[in-house]
């Protein structure tokens, strides 16, 4: 497997991380150049990046070849077998240690500068580099996120020989490789372009990353909708700048474990999220009004002009049961225009159906997901679909039932959905 650079490289690491998305990871790049990759990897995963910074031991006179690595928290790794066989000392080690830990923490500075470690207490640390020659690096930099309390590390890389693959296969928790060719002789041959990597880039990437993950505040709002005014969960914008509304023909909208869920795997790649009631308590023990398509479309149109008055940007809407219908004809009335318009909709066992004639003048880009057991409204899915004129497509999530309970099934909603709105409000899809 031949990369053509280090930000293809980690396009396609990303591509084979991506289940881990949902675990909340932080990525953490080894400098120089494992930062790219694992720029390129946080971008996809919507996670945070962070430095891990870990200095290798090199033999005097030949320090090209490691005989160990220290890192961060007083972390060392020695490799046994190239200090007997270069004949290394023990003051040999002391001296070339003293050396590289001034100059671990000069870069530790330099790299982060003013901002902290990302915390990784409890969550899984996903460490990336460009690729392994020896893996004396990666392993003290294995060793460094268990010392900050990762509860899981996962070592991911695009090319490694197999001898060190399989060792590093022991040490990790997982390993991610792409490539383990037999024939290996240096990381560079792996790569079309494998210029060196400043560290101005590294500063670079680093503070761009932390721009784009940087907290972000869920307030409660009321919005003004058909006359009333309707209580929902505000989560703004990241890094893509567009925001998704949740549309649910009940008023379990804002508490949907299923909605909050999916909200949230959004809110990680980026996309702000409304979640909100179309429905008043009153109107909902009636019962009636959650199938009166045309009166919630009416609310979903009034709810996407007070998302723009407060949140400008791309806007999506992603739509539960009935909230599907109504999602798709107030895409109907609004258009797909990006300033004006509804960029994208995406349906979760929903019923596109009730839509009716409306479905023909739907110009936005449509993707219904529905589960393969769920096969009565798999059929309505696939009826509303041939009525659709714009980009649409249906997807079928294999082994889930309506409420998608099935254990990964809401995982893979999850996913697609991220997926379809990313490569459609904000041009970052998985394909760019």
């Amino acid at each position: 497997m031949l990369f053509a650079d280090r930000p293809d490289a980690g396009r396609r690491l990303a591509e084979a991380l991506r289940p881990l998305a949902q675990s909340d990871p932080v990525v953490l790049g080894l400098p120089r150049g494992g930062v790219p990759v694992a720029f390129r990897v946080a971008q996809e995963l919507g996670a945070p990046l962070d430095v891990i910074v870990v200095r290798k031991l090199g033999v005097p006179r030949h320090p090209e070849l490691g005989f160990g690595a220290i890192g961060e928290g007083g972390v060392r790794i020695i490799s046994d077998d190239i200090v007997r066989r270069a004949g290394v000392t023990d003051s040999d080690i002391a001296a070339v240690q003293e050396a590289e830990e001034a100059e671990l923490s000069r870069r530790a500075r330099e790299f982060r500068g003013d901002r902290p470690r990302v915390p990784l207490a409890g969550r899984t640390a996903v460490v990336v580099d460009d690729g392994i020659a020896t893996g004396a690096t990666a392993l003290a930099a294995c060793a460094v996120a268990r010392a900050q309390g990762a509860a899981h590390v996962v070592l991911a890389v695009p090319v490694a020989p197999p001898s060190a693959a399989a060792r590093l296969r022991k040490e990790a928790d997982e390993l991610v490789c792409l490539s383990s060719p037999a024939a290996f002789s240096a990381v560079g041959e792996w790569y079309r372009d494998f210029g060196q990597t400043p560290d101005e880039e590294v500063v670079a990437l680093l503070a761009r990353a932390a721009r784009q993950t940087g907290p972000r505040l869920t307030s409660d709002v009321l919005v003004e909708a058909g006359g009333v005014d309707l209580p929902g969960t505000l989560t703004p914008a990241g890094a893509s700048g567009a925001l998704v509304v949740f549309a649910h023909g009940s008023g379990s909208s804002r508490y949907s474990p299923r909605n909050r869920s999916v909200a949230a795997a959004l809110n990680r790649a980026g996309l702000g999220t409304l979640l909100f009631d179309l429905l008043t308590a009153d109107e909902e023990a009636e019962g009636g009004h959650v199938f009166d398509i045309s009166a919630l479309a009416g609310r979903l149109v009034d709810a996407a002009a007070w998302v723009r008055a407060h949140a400008p940007g791309p806007l999506g809407v992603f739509g539960a049961s009935t909230g599907a219908a109504a999602a798709l004809q107030a895409a109907a009335v609004l258009g797909a225009d990006r300033d004006t318009g509804i960029g994208a909709v995406v349906s979760r066992g929903g019923r596109p159906d009730l839509a009716g004639a409306r479905l023909a003048e739907v110009r936005s880009p449509t993707l219904l997901l529905v589960g393969s057991r769920d096969t009565e409204v798999l059929d309505l899915n696939r009826r509303a679909r041939a009525a659709l004129r714009c980009e649409s497509r249906l997807d079928v999530v294999p082994g889930a039932t309506h409420l998608f309970e099935e254990p990964g099934t809401l995982d893979e909603v999850a996913e697609r959905a991220r997926a379809w709105f990313l490569s459609h409000l904000s041009g970052a899809g998985t394909g760019s």
